[in-house]
């Protein structure tokens, strides 16, 4: 029987994202998306993750697997923490986007740069590395940034402007670390614009590594 992986989106911009990927990577899955973008506004606004956020999160991976989804794949790392609790609750396998990248990174180096353009996904990204790193029984030196206004530029449209801020915060960021991670997957399509002299990992292509092995 076809698999189904069902994706959980919080922007609309990721769709076409991630339909690349699963071409490339799971040519023979079906694939269909929920989207709410609401879920980001809100943690945006309250500057965290909050308990009634977190509960949609699970509602909607709890929906995706009503829908028929064999995998749940959620590309918004800044809600990481609400789906690793609905992981338990949850009949099929899920998979927070940022989790590859972070057994990546930690394989790849003692010292670990993670950039974001917004504290809500630093933070996150940044326990998980630490906690990955830990269960490796690795220690690790981590260094973590802001991209100031990147992320308003993105929102207001400013493509360009973001693309810019977060390409200098990268190249900066990746002559003091040994491995640079990319907290939010709206950054990824930068990584290949940047020299650099170590790893720059983005989670959408890891995550879809990651998913083709076990789908």
């Amino acid at each position: 029987m076809t698999k189904r992986l069902g994706l959980i989106h919080t922007s609309a911009t990721l769709v076409d994202v991630f339909a690349a990927l699963c071409a490339e990577h799971l040519p023979g899955v079906e694939t269909f998306n929920i989207v709410d973008d609401s879920l980001i506004k809100n943690t945006v606004a309250a500057g965290r993750l909050t308990p009634q956020t977190a509960r949609r999160v699970a509602g909607h991976i709890g929906s995706a697997e009503a829908a028929g989804a064999d995998h749940i794949l959620v590309t918004c790392s800044s809600i990481g923490a609400a789906v690793e609790a609905a992981e338990p609750l949850t009949g099929v396998p899920v998979t927070r986007v940022d989790r590859p990248m972070a057994d990546r990174a930690v394989a790849l180096g003692d010292r670990i740069g993670v950039l974001a353009t917004l504290s809500t996904t630093l933070d996150p990204t940044a326990d998980l590395v630490r906690r990955r790193a830990a269960a490796a029984g690795k220690e690790i030196t981590l260094t973590a940034r802001v991209c100031e206004g990147a992320f308003e530029a993105l929102m207001s449209g400013d493509a360009a402007t973001h693309d810019e801020r977060v390409a200098g915060e990268l190249a900066a960021l990746s002559g003091e670390v040994d491995v640079v991670v990319l907290a939010q997957a709206s950054m990824a399509r930068v990584a290949g614009t940047v020299e650099s002299r170590v790893p720059i990992l983005a989670s959408p292509p890891l995550a879809m590594e990651h998913l083709a092995g076990v789908l």
